[in-house]
C-alpha cells in the first residue's frame, strides 16, 4: 500500500464539476492499493496516518509536534491506482502491481472506515471516477508512506 500524504490548508475533489469531498486544515491522502495488500497493511497505514506528527504546536514552535488527531484536523482520502505505475520499461506505465478494481475498492473502503473510527472528519473522492483534486499544500509538506504486503 502506498499513500502520498500531504499537509494541507484545504483540499477538495471534484467529479463532473461537482464537489464530492472538501476539507480545511488537515491531510490529503492519495491512496494506492497493491495486489498483495491485506488488512495488515491497512491497519499499519491507518495508524501511521493518524499518529504521524506533521503539525507544529500552537506555541509557534516550528518543529512538528502534533498529529492530525491532536489538532482535530480533517482528512481527504482519494483513491489513486497510478501510485503503482511502473515506468521502468518502455514508454507506457505498467500497472501489474495494482490491485484489481474490485479488491482495491474493498480495501480502500476498509481504510476509510478505519480512519472514520478516529472521529475525525473524513471526506473522500469517488472510487474509480475521473477526479480533479485541488490541494493547497501547507509547507509544502509531502511524504510517501509505503507498507508492502507479502
Amino acid at each position: 500500500m502506498r499513500v502520498v500524504i500531504q499537509r494541507v490548508k484545504s483540499s477538495q475533489v471534484t467529479v463532473n464539476d461537482e464537489i464530492v469531498g472538501k476539507i480545511g486544515r488537515g491531510l490529503n491522502l492519495l491512496v494506492g492499493i497493491a495486489n498483495t495488500d491485506t488488512d495488515t497493511e491497512i491497519d499499519w497505514m491507518v495508524r501511521k496516518c493518524l499518529e504521524l506528527r506533521l503539525f507544529p504546536d500552537e506555541g509557534g514552535n516550528e518543529r512538528w509536534q502534533k498529529s492530525i488527531q491532536e489538532i482535530g484536523g480533517e482528512l481527504l482520502v482519494v483513491s489513486q491506482f497510478t501510485l503503482y505505475g511502473d515506468c521502468s520499461k518502455g514508454r507506457r506505465p505498467s500497472f501489474d502491481r495494482s490491485a484489481t478494481p474490485q479488491s482495491a475498492e474493498d480495501l480502500y473502503n476498509r481504510f476509510v472506515t478505519k480512519l472514520r473510527a478516529s472521529s475525525l472528519q473524513v471526506e473522500t473522492g469517488q472510487f474509480g471516477a475521473m477526479m480533479q483534486v485541488t490541494i493547497e499544500n501547507d509547507g509544502p509538506v509531502t511524504l510517501l508512506l509505503e507498507k508492502e504486503g507479502i
